[in-house]
């Protein structure tokens, strides 16, 4: 009687599983791409649960064509990586950051006030420094900022959160390069 028990549960717990993963395909195949995370690309190596961490990835070669001109931040959602560029159009920093669960569309935008510098709880509760806002998307502000730990961790893609984050020295960089009224410049 146990065996047959055990092999009822196990039938259960198939079905279950199968049922959850189909719920979470659906989920993710309807919703809309504003609120959507960027698919995290698969690694073998990857944990197999919570956040992903950041994987070393190439740096893009050159800063991408068609990202405007004189001082600005660039931004490339796919390559996952910013350039701080000056007035002379030389890049003075490159850095890979993890985007937010939200990202702005491609375009211009500019840094705006608040700017804060003081260590905060970023909307994910991680605590982060050198907050750097530049859009606003659903509702919800976009900006650069560090985690006081240093972890980059993918964005939970249930959050509503617009924090793009960095590693501390280049949070650093970014905050002493990206003054109010400077360009931010997303690109695919």
């Amino acid at each position: 009687m146990a065996r047959g028990s055990s092999g009822i549960v196990a039938g259960l717990t198939a079905a279950a599983l199968a049922a959850v993963g189909f719920l979470a395909y659906q989920a993710s195949a309807n919703a809309p791409d504003s609120v959507a995370a960027p698919k995290p690309k698969v690694s073998s190596s990857a944990p197999a649960a919570g956040h992903d961490k950041p994987k070393e990835m190439k740096p893009p070669a050159a800063l991408p064509t068609g990202s405007g001109t004189g001082t600005r931040v660039v931004y490339a959602l796919a390559d996952r990586h910013v350039w701080l560029v000056d007035a002379s159009g030389k890049v003075t920093r490159s850095f890979a950051v993890m985007p937010s669960a939200l990202n702005p569309r491609p375009g211009t935008y500019e840094v705006v006030t608040p700017r804060s510098g003081a260590a905060t709880k970023g909307s994910d509760g991680v605590m982060i420094e050198h907050v750097v806002r530049f859009a606003m998307v659903d509702g919800v502000a976009v900006g650069f900022s560090a985690a006081l730990d240093g972890s980059m961790e993918s964005p939970d893609p249930s959050l509503k959160t617009g924090g793009v984050r960095m590693s501390r020295a280049d949070g650093d960089a970014m905050w002493s390069f990206a003054l109010v009224g400077t360009k931010v410049v997303v690109v695919p």
